[in-house]
């Protein structure tokens, strides 16, 4: 929150009359901060960026978004007040794209007709990575990049806890390009232009249900104990979280998650139980596969003075 002056308050007396209109002076910008109009690019606009997109188109700033598919031309022009058609590897046009904003977000991905393989996660995410860095050298007026990253870069932890000061070990190819293309990022940050990283758990929300992703798993006999924690976060909590970050001007590491520490065979009970269906059953004596089994700490952002829409994971 930013504070006002109130003229009949009373200040110690040590304070003299040029600390004053100093401290006037700084309330008054960063109040002016909050409420006039910036430049805005969403590197990706997908679901998560669409949604910020349309939230910030609401608040008068100008959001400029960028797509690689021509066919979504037409319907991102609703979201946002311009259209970049260009892909993260193209030097030229990651260099026209930032050109006058004030913030870049990142929120790339691969696209659903993509075969989500090393090679292509590292296109999408260290080439531009590495392209977005480059052209802020020609970008003085960008005072902040806020990228989406994810929690995976912590690895299997077996229900650990972990928090932004944990070593990352990421256990798979993807992973591994993720946190590289964090450490690429964090490279660019200086005293002008700040660099905020957001871990981000599993993502849900409208149209992103948890019934869609469970639901199929009801009556089943699943192998294991469902014992996995899987931590999410909804979609209108990224949204304000990036607004968060982009108001007080964070930089560095902030894991962003729900306060919900639930394992697999919780959420899927409260699924079933809530829509009527038959429940899951396990079979601790069959092997299952091995995945990502970690508690992730959210205490960094909520220090920070950020709170949660959706604390809890919504069924």
């Amino acid at each position: 929150m930013y504070n006002s002056v109130d003229e009949n308050s009373s200040f110690e007396p040590n304070i003299s009359e040029l600390d004053m209109a100093h401290l006037q002076k700084l309330l008054q910008q960063q109040s002016q901060r909050r409420l006039l109009s910036e430049n805005i690019a969403i590197l990706g606009c997908g679901y998560v960026g669409c949604a910020l997109a349309d939230y910030w188109q609401e608040q008068g700033h100008f959001v400029t978004g960028t797509t690689t598919n021509w066919k979504r031309v037409a319907s991102l022009s609703g979201f946002v007040s311009q259209v970049f058609l260009m892909k993260g590897d193209d030097a030229d046009a990651m260099e026209s794209l930032v050109q006058g904003q004030d913030t870049v977000v990142v929120s790339v991905a691969p696209t659903s007709s993509q075969v989500v393989d090393e090679a292509t996660y590292e296109t999408t995410y260290l080439a531009t990575a590495k392209n977005l860095v480059q052209a802020l050298n020609q970008a003085p007026t960008v005072k902040q990049i806020i990228y989406l990253s994810s929690c995976s870069v912590y690895g299997d932890r077996q229900g650990g806890w972990v928090d932004e000061a944990s070593p990352i070990s990421p256990s798979e190819p993807r992973s591994q390009i993720l946190s590289q293309a964090e450490q690429i990022l964090l490279q660019a940050s200086s005293e002008k232009q700040k660099v905020c990283i957001l871990r981000l758990g599993g993502i849900y929300g409208p149209g992103r249900e948890l019934i869609n992703m469970f639901g199929g798993l009801a009556g089943m006999t699943l192998p294991g104990k469902g014992d996995r924690v899987i931590n999410w976060i909804h979609r209108d909590d990224i949204v304000e979280a990036i607004e968060f970050a982009r108001l007080n001007e964070l930089e560095g590491i902030y894991n962003l998650v729900d306060d919900s520490q639930l394992t697999v065979k919780e959420q899927i009970e409260r699924v079933c139980f809530h829509y009527g269906l038959p429940p899951v059953h396990w079979a601790p004596s069959q092997l299952s596969l091995r995945r990502q089994s970690v508690r992730i700490s959210n205490q960094k952002l909520k220090a920070a003075g950020y709170r949660l829409i959706h604390p809890q994971l919504l069924i």
